[in-house]
């Protein structure tokens, strides 16, 4: 697998970007989803990954810089036809990598509370995320879970 630093500008990324937000608008209500659209992934602030598999996407993740030493994990997806393939555990490394070489000590994520987000809340915790107050500009919120982990 490839993981490379994308401009967003593919039609392939922009796919599985619009299924993500799909998803997370169909699973949550729309006043907790927290997902990001393309416009908000291309502020400079956010570094966006995808992962490739023989020409094809297989997954994609981006870092949010909260501070100099915070960053918050964002658009954390696994193609449909990638999955199972341990796609999203060689995302999480590398964007714990990253974050590291950047100069970070502390890793945040928000994600859902509802069955659907099961596999990605238990993804997390075998990386040792566990569960946290809202931080950044969130706030409590019944379907949202808050995770960190020092790095």
């Amino acid at each position: 697998m490839e993981i490379i630093r994308d401009d967003l500008q593919g039609p392939e990324i922009q796919g599985l970007l619009q299924e993500h937000l799909d998803d997370m608008y169909a699973t949550s209500p729309a006043d907790s989803v927290h997902a990001l659209d393309l416009t908000g992934l291309q502020k400079p602030d956010i570094t966006f990954w995808s992962a490739w598999i023989e020409g094809e996407l297989a997954g994609c993740v981006a870092l949010k810089v909260l501070d100099g030493q915070h960053g918050e994990i964002k658009s954390m997806r696994t193609a449909i036809s990638a999955r199972g393939k341990g796609i999203a555990k060689q995302l999480v490394v590398h964007l714990c990598e990253a974050a590291k070489q950047e100069g970070f000590n502390r890793l945040s994520l928000e994600t859902g509370t509802e069955a659907f987000f099961h596999p990605a809340r238990t993804l997390y915790q075998g990386f040792g995320f566990v569960e946290c107050p809202p931080f950044a500009d969130y706030t409590l919120d019944p379907n949202s879970v808050f995770m960190t982990k020092q790095l």
